[in-house]
């Protein structure tokens, strides 16, 4: 199948010309047709194959397109043919809605129209790169793309808010905000993204999403997406309470990382881990690589010990403010430093191409968090390698993991490494933890252990 066969909008076919794409990615050939009817959807698929593009497009050509004609049933009756595409009252393009401004509960009520789209993601990175694939996809639309998210000042955004945006991608918090401050209205919204929803469960946001969700349209007036990694009992419950008889899309199996992505375990004494990553490092050829830590210090002292041993690294995690996190996934992308390490704030959902590895410092103590790591590399078919350093105390998480995702993960030891002793390299088959028996030699591919420098 090809794009132009998939009933998109004329500004949406341009678009996706112009970004010189052909053939939708399956998780888009599945979901487009559901979000273009209008039915409530729940997408599921690996990362890295095109989930966002699977949602923006139809929204953009759903609200490319004129309100479909009211027509009169047999009692003389005037009703929507599709509820959820109703606009009565809306000004499209933003434009200000006069008298609109009554309040509601002692609430002043803004005097622009709001959004007819809103896309709810769990960070800021995820807010911003979804807007910037709006901002791609409405390139021949008069449509207007608008993001919202906190630790930074309300002035902009106000400002587009008064504009009027089309479409709004934001943060839970901040846009709690805007409605407690009577600033934006969703009484005109059309179509509700919930993205990431599993990280949004994780961080504690879904109670901030119900509140959203109930300043929306009613469920049978609206159309609500949501797509989850996986669907844990309390997403389960917001489905059931927020979604009308969801369309299910699951591409491939829902908890197996990328197959072009090769996994090898680096079992290491806890006093040599820093010492384990730099020779990793140093004897493996890579273009760019993302290392993962699971606590914000643990962050700044692996930053600090590669930057110390010549690395050109950034670091990335909450404690910095919007600007510096900015900074460091753009010049990621650029090439201006070939080392990022963050803590998961960078697993989820972010588009970097050209990862060729990720290295787990600490292994994530949730096994989804695992596949969500690894799938920063081996993006868009391409091939990747992930490490991991193990020591004894994370050994059940090491369980967990393989566990989940199915199947046993390889141990290595890399050659004429000076490893102090640990009780791991003695453990057999059914001892503590199956098959961590481990080798040396070549561990996949884009690398091997020899006495080659790191890729400058």
């Amino acid at each position: 199948m090809l794009f132009d066969e998939l009933s998109l909008s004329e500004d949406a076919r341009l678009a996706v010309r112009a970004a010189g794409y052909v053939e939708p990615t399956p998780i888009q050939e599945r979901a487009i047709p559901v979000v273009l009817s209008g039915r409530d959807l729940i997408g599921s698929a690996q990362t890295g194959t095109g989930k966002t593009a699977a949602f923006a497009l139809p929204i953009i050509s759903r609200l490319d397109q004129p309100p479909k004609p009211v027509a009169a049933d047999g009692d003389g009756k005037s009703e929507a043919r599709s509820p959820k595409l109703e606009t009565e009252g809306h000004h499209p393009r933003g434009r200000r809605s006069r008298g609109d401004s009554r309040s509601r509960g002692g609430q002043k009520q803004p005097t622009f129209a709001g959004p007819r789209a809103l896309v709810i993601e769990p960070t800021r990175e995820l807010a911003l790169q979804v807007e910037e694939a709006f901002r791609t996809f409405t390139k021949f639309s008069p449509l207007r793309v608008g993001v919202m998210y906190g630790g930074v000042g309300y002035a902009k955004q106000v400002e587009l808010l008064q504009k009027g945006m089309d479409i709004w991608v934001g943060t839970p918090g901040r846009m709690l905000d805007f409605l407690e401050r009577g600033e934006l209205s969703l009484q005109h919204l059309q179509t509700v993204v919930l993205d990431e929803a599993d990280r949004l469960l994780d961080m504690g946001f879904l109670p901030d999403v119900r509140r959203i969700l109930e300043q929306c349209p009613p469920r049978d007036k609206r159309q609500t997406l949501l797509f989850s990694a996986t669907i844990p009992p309390e997403i389960q419950t917001l489905v059931n309470w927020a979604m009308t008889e969801p369309e299910i899309v699951e591409i491939g199996i829902r908890r197996s990382p990328a197959e072009t992505v090769t996994h090898a375990l680096y079992p290491v004494a806890n006093d040599q881990k820093y010492q384990l990553l730099h020779e990793l490092l140093e004897r493996t050829h890579y273009e760019s690589v993302i290392v993962f830590c699971r606590m914000k210090s643990g962050v700044d002292l692996v930053a600090g010990s590669l930057e110390r041993e010549g690395h050109k690294v950034i670091a990335m995690h909450s404690d910095r403010n919007q600007s510096e996190r900015e900074e460091a996934l753009r010049g990621f992308r650029e090439g201006k430093y070939e080392v990022l390490v963050a803590t998961d704030i960078a697993a989820r959902g972010l588009d970097i191409a050209g990862v060729t590895h990720v290295i787990n410092f600490d292994v994530p103590q949730h096994p989804e968090d695992y596949v969500h790591r690894i799938g920063r590399t081996g993006r868009a078919a391409k091939e990747g390698d992930a490490l991991t350093l193990v020591t004894a105390d994370e050994v059940l998480h090491v369980q967990s993991i393989e566990r989940f995702i199915g199947r046993p993960i390889e141990r290595k030891k890399i050659d004429n490494f000076n490893y102090t002793y640990t009780a791991l390299f003695a453990l057999k088959e059914g001892e503590g933890i199956d098959r961590f028996r481990v080798s040396g030699g070549r561990a996949g591919k884009g690398y091997s252990f020899s006495t080659g420098r790191r890729r400058r």
